[in-house]
């Protein structure tokens, strides 16, 4: 057998998605740091003068109406487009989608250079935000990047590229916030605040722009024919088909996912507030734990899954998420935040698509603000908590269908 030369190695890559996912992460990740930096800065001179409002309670409500406004613009106006680039990309053209949804990326990073120059509104920022979503936003890039990559491979090594994906984009974005706080006050004497991060992130989606367009090849592997299944029981065939285990398992997300997220949204708004007050660097700081939360949730489950069922692993990220995110509703110094990091740092996550904790949380933040700012965290822990009966229900029943399957498969034994 021919080993490759590493110049051939190299080629290889340079054809995957691999270096498409890095690029794209870093320039986002710069983007997003410095887009918070500069709601904040815009923050100090934000006033209402028909409120009791001290200027630290007004800062903290321009901050968070910024964010849920920006937030439901980005998960509302991008469903239609990623569904018409969806389908471009079923016809063949499966490249489309990704230099779409990147063109609206450039001219987002581009849109907020201007803002930062010539001291536009930063209302702009919501049009640019439409922009991107009409060219599929995040959804559409990751999408069709994660087809690519699975398309590009066997089916049995399909989880193996997955759990690659994951692992390069928890690392990446550990690297890009670790060092988007440095960046963003760099040069900000003479070229101003977040004007070399934002430069430094366009160059970066430009570069991602170039490798999708002339670099990236789409290679569709031959899937061989599926082997037969062994025969199991028509019992284990029935009791695989539980309507209300997939109503609790959905209950469950939801329930997570509104908790979860609703708290991730105004994590960043909180810390800039007094007592903290946390910089851009500490804020980048923040973001990287996220990166770290993901990657050991990865380990965990590499670890744990051999010791404990399925059903006990969820639980048991569930709980360390909810007692973590309650020690923030406490949270006055620097140890007290990276100590409640520390308990959430199994938590598994459940992304889906969710818009109803934006608004909540925000309202509910803004109404707390005087006189507990940390609520939103403590009922972040009671409804992740609330979350975990229906997963109680359904491993009594996941464990009753195993029952099933393994008299199943030893009566199929016996029968050969």
């Amino acid at each position: 057998m021919v080993l490759p030369t590493p110049c051939q190695a190299v080629l290889v890559v340079i054809q995957q998605t691999d270096p498409a996912i890095v690029l794209e992460q870093m320039g986002t990740a710069f983007f997003r740091n410095g887009l918070e930096m500069v709601v904040k800065d815009r923050s100090v001179n934000a006033t209402y003068p028909n409120t009791s409002l001290s200027k630290d309670e007004s800062q903290q409500k321009f901050i968070s109406d910024f964010n849920m406004i920006h937030a439901l613009i980005e998960h509302l106006g991008h469903v239609l487009p990623a569904l018409f680039l969806a389908k471009i990309g079923d016809r063949g053209w499966k490249k489309v989608p990704i230099v779409v949804s990147l063109f609206g990326s450039l001219q987002r990073i581009l849109t907020l250079l201007l803002v930062i120059h010539f001291h536009f509104p930063l209302e702009v920022m919501f049009g640019a935000a439409t922009l991107s979503a009409m060219c599929g936003s995040l959804c559409s890039f990751w999408s069709s990047v994660m087809t690519l990559s699975l398309i590009s491979s066997k089916v049995a090594n399909r989880s193996k590229t997955m759990v690659k994906l994951e692992l390069l984009c928890g690392i990446t974005g550990l690297v890009a916030n670790l060092v988007s706080g440095h960046l963003f006050l760099l040069f900000s004497s003479s070229l101003g605040r977040g004007t070399f991060q934002l430069s430094l992130s366009t160059l970066l989606i430009l570069l991602c722009l170039i490798h999708v367009i002339f670099l990236l090849q789409v290679n569709v592997i031959e899937q061989e024919a599926e082997e037969e299944c062994q025969p199991v029981s028509d019992a284990s065939t029935n009791a695989g088909i539980n309507k209300v285990n997939v109503v609790l398992v959905y209950a469950a997300t939801m329930l997570y996912t509104f908790g979860h997220n609703g708290a991730e949204s105004l994590l960043n708004t909180f810390l800039m507030k007094e007592p903290l007050n946390w910089n851009a660097i500490q804020l980048g700081y923040v973001r990287a734990t996220g990166s770290v939360i993901n990657i050991t949730s990865f380990l965990g489950v590499v670890v744990f899954r051999r010791c404990v069922s399925e059903i006990l692993l969820i639980l048991i990220g569930m709980v360390s998420f909810a007692s973590g995110i309650f020690l923030m509703s406490f949270v006055t110094t620097a140890y007290m935040f990276y100590l409640g990091v520390t308990f959430t740092s199994l938590h598994i996550s459940m992304k889906l698509a969710s818009l109803a904790y934006v608004p909540a949380f925000t309202e509910i933040y803004q109404s707390t603000l005087s006189w507990f700012p940390g609520f939103i965290f403590t009922l972040s822990s009671i409804v992740t908590v609330l979350g975990m009966i229906p997963i109680r229900y359904v491993s009594s029943d996941v464990d009753h269908i195993r029952g099933i399957n393994m008299r199943g498969f030893r009566e199929t034994d016996v029968i050969a």
